[in-house]
Order: C-alpha cells, then sequence, then structure tokens
C-alpha cells in the first residue's frame, strides 16, 4: 500500500496508491501526493527493488482527481535520464491533456538535463507511453498477468475506473474511487483480495444533510460495503481511501465488521499483503 489516504492532507498517510508487484515487476494503480517516496521508502527499507521509481514501468489511473494524480509529474522527473524504458500509463480519457500538462511544466529541467547529461540512457523517457482507455475489459497483458478496467460510479465523473489484477497465483480487485457499485461486486466475486474506498457512516451522519448527500453520490458507506463483501466474499477486504470526517478513522473498521465476519484490515502505508 502506498497511499491510503484522502483529499484531506494527512502526514501518516499519502495520497492513493497501491502496488502489486508479480514476478520483480511492480504495477501501480493511481499515484497521489507521497506516493513516490513511499515507493522509494518501499524500495529502501523493505528491499522491494521493483518499487525504486526508476523501475516502475506501468502506471494505471482510476480517474484524475487531485489526491489519485499529485504525485504523476514526481514519478515522471525521478531520475528519468536513467529510466532504460519509458513509463507505460493507462488511464481514462484526459490522461493524455495531463501529461502533455507535465512535458509543459518540466520542460526546462528538461531541457538542461538533455543538455547537462551525457550519456542519457533513453531520452524518451521524459515522456510516458500513453494508453487512455476507452472500453472496459482487458488493458494489459503480458505473460500469465492480465489487467482489466471495470466501470465505476464516482460522483460526476463520467469515466473512473476499478481495476482487476490476474496472476495464476492471485486475484486482486481494487475498486478506486466509487459508490457502492454491482459491478465491483461482481468483479470481486471470490477474489484473493479486494482493496476498496470506504466512509464511516458515523462520521459522516453527522455532516450538514447536503454533504452527505455528496459523499453518499460519490462513495461507499461502510454498512454497504460490507453488503457487497458478504456478497463477493473476498478472502481479505482491504480498507483505503477511508473518509471518517469527525469520527475516529477505526470507526470505519469496527463499523464493516460489526455486518461483515469475513477477514477484514484498515490498511496503513506500507503495509504488504501476499
Amino acid at each position: 500500500m502506498l497511499g491510503t489516504g484522502t483529499p484531506v492532507p494527512h502526514g501518516e498517510r499519502a495520497g492513493a496508491g497501491v502496488a502489486v508487484v508479480y514476478n520483480d515487476e511492480a504495477y501501480i494503480f493511481d499515484v497521489g501526493a507521497g506516493v513516490v517516496e513511499r515507493a522509494t521508502q518501499a524500495s529502501e527499507r523493505l528491499g522491494i527493488e521493483a518499487l525504486s521509481p526508476t523501475n516502475i514501468d506501468h502506471l494505471f489511473l482510476t480517474h484524475l482527481h487531485s489526491d489519485h494524480v499529485l504525485d504523476y509529474p514526481e514519478l515522471l522527473g525521478t531520475y528519468w535520464w536513467r529510466r532504460q524504458d519509458q513509463l507505460k500509463v493507462f488511464g481514462p480519457e484526459g490522461t493524455q491533456a495531463m501529461s502533455e500538462g507535465v512535458y509543459t511544466m518540466l520542460a526546462a529541467d528538461t531541457e538542461t538535463r538533455l543538455k547537462d547529461k551525457s550519456p542519457i540512457t533513453n531520452p524518451d523517457a521524459a515522456r510516458a507511453a500513453v494508453t487512455e482507455i476507452t472500453d472496459t475489459g482487458t488493458v494489459f497483458e503480458e505473460g500469465e498477468l492480465r489487467i482489466e478496467a471495470f466501470g465505476v460510479s464516482h460522483g460526476d465523473w463520467d469515466r473512473a475506473y476499478g481495476y482487476k489484477v490476474t496472476t495464476p497465483d492471485k486475484t486482486i480487485v481494487i475498486s478506486g474511487d466509487t459508490s457502492l457499485n454491482k459491478e465491483v461486486e461482481r468483479q470481486a466475486e471470490g477474489a484473493d483480495i479486494l482493496i476498496h474506498e470506504v466512509i464511516s457512516r458515523s462520521g459522516w451522519k453527522e455532516l450538514p444533510e447536503q454533504w452527505q448527500a455528496y459523499h453518499q453520490y460519490a462513495h461507499t458507506l461502510t454498512d454497504e460495503l460490507a453488503g457487497l463483501a458478504n456478497t463477493a466474499q473476498p478472502d481479505l477486504l482491504v480498507l483505503y481511501h477511508v473518509l471518517h470526517y469527525g469520527a475516529p478513522i477505526e470507526s470505519a473498521l469496527e463499523e464493516v465488521q460489526r455486518d461483515y465476519n469475513g477477514e477484514v484490515v484498515l490498511a496503513e502505508d506500507l503495509d504488504i499483503f501476499d
């Protein structure tokens, strides 16, 4: 778990970011603020070399909210001159335009590094190879690993995605940001790990009515998630991107456990699940 936070800044939780590491290759899902720092920590402290920023070659974006993309310039700009390969980025419509904005932001930096550093491993690595997702289904497949995108319901986003990662060893489903969604339930049925966002109901119910309506429109309440998990029955349910408002963050875990007796954990940054 490279980032378990929300748009609300938190000193112990980076923005949204999940790494699936398979055959010593890292596949990153979202890159919120602080995620590159967490990846560096995972590489240096936990010995996961695939998460050294220059070794990360694949990024998948659920949607383009700030807390899911703010470290995109950081990932592109970190030691790009030492990269063997371009960063391959998969995301919704708008990902290419966002990338062009990053290139403009870093244009002077890129120009001077191209002049100053010789040799540069791969000059093209200053830019990403972007694939915009126009339909659901398999978006990446390599060897025995397959990554599928599926549509989720996140407020007014026309295209927001969750992802299903399938290997011979594991099936992992990442919800991204979503209100209660039957497609997430379908994709997560029998999964080894379901990583899902959640709202603490006890915190949510103290909000003004208009904010209750907004957050339920875009996110999943604890009892709703418990119901989904009871149907899907993943081996492990991992809670991240926890909106808890004035309630303790642990309230989200306690509320899910009240209605769901499967294995469920509240994720912290740098937690590992295997």
